[in-house]
């Protein structure tokens, strides 16, 4: 509700407002069960302003209907929920604010669950008594590759598969193919060289950041051109350190494992209906077909926002093979075909050149990016 101000006042120079409907702070307060501390506040963050506010001495006056709004706000704010995206929420009919706030639950689980692998993590090596030094025991057979697919006029996917680094990144915006490019670019540097185990999750933390500001510059070069500020990219990588991967994901790309002939999924899709899965709202099935399944809940670069990419790190075994992929493969290819192909290949070149053929075969509706590595004894 708008503020608006009031220019009649008492003889007693206190402030009136002309709706007899309109009630006083205090009133409102015990109203809405919030403070006039919390109430004040509200104002002035923009979150919850006034219908009328006095301007002679500043005394606020609500409408008894802004009560509602007033504890939603309060509900947002106490399960932490950003004031940027509050403000967005209350501006909502009921459904859509609804759908808001699961989005938002299932973001915030998805980030816990990442928080906490980490934190097993870091728990696991600084309880070990063993010295912290990186024995290259393993390396990596590994191929890449995109294709543009049958309908799209460009391609904006990238994919880099190397001794120490795989990677893949899904562009999307006018700038999408400098975007994707740029965060690839950005890693290659960082993955360079042997890395300890203990420094690997500062590695990590070190390429994501380094990956977003590169997509940054990109997305500002090239908004020149033509190029609105909601380019950016996805972005999945992993980095070898000879028996550990770390994992560096931000949107809807993926990891996979196939480890003993079984198939995992290692990463968390940041989409709406991601989202909506997790909270049981959408089912696996409904996601495939639904209108919104490309939306991004986080990406590097000028579009979707959030906290940064997820970091995770894994023991790697001989024998592991693993594949990252953009949506234009995993959305058309069921994951039993990409077990079966992937089971089945004799090297990670057969495996991607046999996966980029399921996506054609599929109608290949979107750019398409593949990269496979094989774990391996030294």
């Amino acid at each position: 509700m708008r503020r608006h101000e009031v220019h009649e006042v008492t003889d007693q120079g206190h402030g009136r407002p002309p709706e007899a409907a309109l009630i006083t702070i205090g009133a409102f307060a015990r109203l809405s069960r919030l403070s006039a501390k919390a109430l004040r506040r509200y104002d002035e963050l923009g979150l919850l302003e006034p219908a009328l506010v006095d301007p002679v001495n500043g005394y606020r006056y609500y409408d008894p209907a802004q009560a509602r709004t007033a504890r939603l706000v309060a509900w947002l704010r106490r399960i932490g929920m950003p004031l940027a995206r509050i403000t967005e929420v209350i501006a909502l009919d009921d459904g859509a604010a609804a759908a808001a706030i699961r989005a938002y639950w299932a973001q915030v689980e998805a980030e816990t669950a990442a928080r906490r692998d980490l934190a097993a993590f870091l728990i696991d090596q600084l309880s070990t008594e063993e010295a912290m030094t990186q024995v290259g025991t393993l390396g990596i057979r590994y191929a890449a590759r995109t294709e543009t697919g049958a309908v799209r006029e460009t391609n904006q996917d990238a994919a880099y598969a190397g001794a120490r680094l795989l990677a893949v990144a899904d562009g999307f915006g006018a700038g999408g193919a400098g975007a994707s490019a740029a965060a690839i670019d950005a890693l290659k540097p960082v993955a360079r060289g042997a890395v300890p185990a203990a420094e690997l999750l500062n590695l990590l933390h070190d390429a994501a950041e380094q990956a977003a500001r590169a997509v940054r510059d990109a997305v500002a070069g090239s908004a020149g051109s033509g190029a609105p500020d909601e380019s950016g990219t996805t972005l999945t990588a992993l980095m070898w350190t000879g028996a550990q991967l770390g994992l560096v994901h931000i949107g809807d790309s993926r990891a996979y494992l196939l480890r003993g002939g079984e198939l995992f999924r290692i990463t968390h899709d940041h989409s709406l209906v991601q989202s909506m899965i997790d909270d049981g709202s959408l089912t696996e099935e409904e996601a495939v077909s639904h209108p919104q399944r490309a939306l991004l809940l986080k990406a590097l670069g000028g579009g979707p926002s959030g906290s940064g990419p997820d970091l995770d790190v894994r023991d790697a075994r001989p024998g592991d093979r693993y594949l990252l992929c953009s949506d234009g493969l995993s959305a058309v290819v069921a994951g039993t075909e990409l077990a079966r192909v992937l089971a089945g290949a004799d090297g990670p070149g057969t495996a991607v050149r046999e996966l980029l053929g399921l996506a054609a075969a599929a109608g290949a509706p979107d750019n398409v990016a593949c990269a496979v590595a094989d774990v391996v004894a030294l």
